[in-house]
């Protein structure tokens, strides 16, 4: 169809505004019908960085639409449109530039700047539509909503509200916007239950699915549909009613609907984050609000709370976690070799048919698309395991995360054998078995006897030591630690272990594949857990000492609150399971002493067969210790306060990531801050584990020194 380029400006000659964060062009399009159209394309303005919203870029964007909107006044076009460019809409707010903001009147003036301009687009004369070609993150995502209409690409991945994530709120109108679109409950899993759980996005059909957009297309020709669907929209008002009845059939609820959907979200917050951060409860009482607010008296709510949260400390330790960690540091992995050294993997075995075997063996075959063998010890175990990783395929696709195509072809690739000759042709070979030294180094050196020499041999292992495994094996260089965290699907991290041998066309197809997995990959030194394992299981023992000790159940799992953490550490142990927890504790006490004290009364836990401290059969949120289990279990006279333990807590994971650095266990702090973030949900709103640690004075206390000499 006719399109004719119109530059940004109100020079219909003059250049796009250069320099800015995201750039503007105004394109007009002739529609099937023959009615002109003015299509606005925002593009990244530094190379292939997408699209982002600064006070410039958001001006420049004003400046358009105050023209776009003197053209329609005119006559000039039927209909206005955004769109993005190539895999982007929208990424959302400039945080550089937000994280800058020093006064409470800037911040004000941003929150308002973007409400001007969003509200510019809404108020247009005419029908004005957002093509979501791409992922549309935070305020790319509230713009796609000013819009009257919206359609998305089937290709889309990474549709979301991030904002409780990141310590702020969507303050340009999303919260106002969202649940009358899409009703309270899905508004509240949009922007409080999706960013809290790792900050989880929306594909394109679950997008559409949940009424965000009113059309979806196939990413090959989505301009061209969304455009002609637009003419429909603009000329055939029975597509309208039609539209109507969707949005009416989804958005629809009661008072009671919406105050319950509010306190559900209040539940998965104070679950999540123990109300330790400011931004995910002041969002939920911008939504509680919301029945009885018209457009413009939200706008005003909405920019007092940004301009509020845009100065808290928690904002600024969110956007340096997420911009110097989850970006840059994670991008950029110390100590990886040339990604070409790294061989091809074409085919991946896996020993063992468990739940952690299967979620290795979806994983491989969904991200890398290539065969996937599971082997274990008798038919019965195999059938098993290749039927529950089967089973996870179609709840994928039940849920519409996968097409019917991918579902099938996810089940030809993985397959089971009794037999490890299956992994002959195989290129790299992972074992998830049984955390015992003596069983790894069996499994490995069977594994080693019938594959080809060029073969890459991965542990899964924990704790134990990888070049230990690999010290009978007759080409030990290649084998690697590749340890990822429960639950695979979710949890990012992946910590390499280069052994002591390991060569470095392993180590480097190590972190490519790591990479096509989509997991963030950190080289860390064979040394007993690792990173997160030995950080988190130094925290457990300090708490379940002090249990010991004296200290009441209720204060020692609750004594840590006040850092917002994912879970409660007795909650954490029931997850983990008592018999492997202590295993574990039990190898880090006889590798670092009595840092690790085993404990006695876990000890008696598992000799009577009790899984668990707590009991919640009656009220899962106050849970307790039964008098059964308390009967069996001993204690000392030396009960802590809260306050105490958790500054005993503070004081041992700082001296534990101290000696960490000192043995090289990682090459810095960051990696640290990085592996707790990405391998054990460390709050974001805390800004890193080692900074932490550095405001509460722990680094001081214990090492003479902070972690970080320069203040950020």
């Amino acid at each position: 169809m006719p399109t004719r380029p119109v530059t940004q400006g109100h020079d219909r000659n003059a250049h796009p505004a250069r320099g800015l964060s995201a750039n503007a062009c105004l394109t007009e399009v002739q529609l099937p019908g023959g009615r002109p159209f003015a299509l606005i394309t925002l593009t990244g303005g530094e190379g292939s960085k997408p699209a982002t919203f600064s006070p410039k870029s958001l001006q420049a964007l004003k400046v358009l639409l105050e023209e776009v909107a003197e053209r329609v006044a005119a006559g000039e076009f039927a209909g206005v449109g955004i769109t993005g460019d190539d895999r982007f809409f929208v990424a959302g707010a400039d945080l550089t530039a937000l994280k800058g903001v020093k006064d409470l009147e800037s911040a004000r003036e941003i929150a308002r700047l973007g409400h001007q301009v969003f509200g510019a687009l809404a108020a247009m004369d005419v029908p004005t539509f957002a093509f979501i070609n791409g992922a549309a993150i935070g305020g790319g995502l509230e713009i796609a909503l000013a819009a009257g209409y919206r359609t998305i690409s089937g290709g889309v991945n990474g549709i979301s509200l991030p904002e409780a994530y990141l310590g702020l709120v969507p303050g340009w109108g999303g919260v106002y916007r969202l649940p009358r679109l899409i009703g309270p409950a899905n508004a509240v899993k949009v922007m409080i239950e999706n960013p809290l759980a790792n900050n989880k996005v929306l594909d394109g059909r679950s997008a559409y699915d949940l009424g965000v957009a009113d059309a979806l297309f196939d990413p090959a020709d989505f301009l061209s549909q969304s455009l002609a669907w637009a003419d429909g929209i603009i000329t055939d008002g029975g597509r309208r009613e039609e539209l109507d009845v969707r949005r009416a059939s989804i958005a629809g609820c009661t008072k009671e609907e919406w105050d319950a959907a509010v306190a559900a979200g209040r539940a998965i917050v104070e679950a999540k984050t123990s109300n330790a951060a400011p931004a995910p409860a002041r969002l939920l009482d911008l939504l509680e609000l919301g029945p009885s607010l018209d457009q413009a008296q939200s706008a005003e709510l909405e920019v007092d709370a940004l301009g509020e949260l845009i100065l808290t400390p928690q904002f600024k330790n969110s956007v340096y976690v997420f911009l110097e960690l989850l970006q840059r540091r994670a991008r950029n992995p110390f100590g990886a070799p040339d990604p070409a050294l790294a061989r091809p993997i074409n085919k991946v075995g896996v020993v063992g048919a468990g739940l952690m075997a299967g979620q290795l063996a979806l994983l491989f075959a969904r991200q890398l698309k290539v065969p996937v063998v599971m082997t274990d010890i008798d038919q019965d175990r195999v059938d098993k395991g290749v039927g529950h990783v089967h089973a996870q395929v179609d709840k994928l696709l039940t849920q519409k995360r996968i097409s019917l195509v991918d579902a099938n072809r996810l089940k030809t690739l993985i397959s089971g054998s009794v037999s490890k000759a299956a992994f002959t042709d195989a290129d790299f070979v992972i074992e998830a078995v049984f955390e015992e030294l003596s069983v790894k180094k069996q499994v490995l050196a069977e594994v080693e006897s019938v594959v080809s020499e060029k073969c890459i041999l991965a542990t899964n292992t924990s704790s134990l030591r990888v070049t230990d495994m690999a010290a009978d094996l007759l080409y030990p260089e290649r084998v690697i630690g590749f340890h990822f965290f429960n639950p695979i699907a979710s949890m990012p991290l992946l910590e390499i272990v280069r052994a002591s041998k390991t060569s470095d066309e392993v180590l480097a197809t190590a972190f490519v594949l790591g990479r096509a997995l989509k997991k963030t990959a950190v080289l860390v030194l064979d040394a007993p857990a690792f990173v997160v394992n030995r950080v988190l299981l130094r925290l457990m023992a300090e708490i379940l000492k002090a249990f010991d000790e004296g200290t009441p159940a209720e204060i020692a799992d609750k004594a840590l609150k006040p850092m917002g953490l994912p879970m409660t550490p007795f909650t954490l142990l029931a997850m983990i399971g008592l018999p492997v927890a202590q295993h574990v504790i039990e190898s880090l006490h006889n590798a670092f002493g009595n840092r690790f004290p085993v404990s006695a009364n876990i000890q008696r836990l598992i000799d009577h067969g009790i899984t668990s401290l707590w009991a919640t059969e009656h009220d899962a949120s106050s849970p307790r210790i039964p008098p059964s289990t308390l009967g069996r279990l001993e204690f000392g006279h030396c009960p802590a306060t809260s306050e105490q333990l958790l500054e005993r807590v503070q004081d041992a994971l700082a001296q534990e990531i101290g000696l960490l650095l000192e043995e090289g266990v990682v090459a810095s702090a960051q990696d640290v801050d990085l592996c707790m973030l990405a391998g054990a949900g460390w709050p974001l709103h805390l800004g890193g584990i080692t900074p932490y640690l550095d405001r509460t004075g722990a680094s001081e206390r214990v090492n003479g020194k902070p972690f970080h000499m320069d203040s950020r």
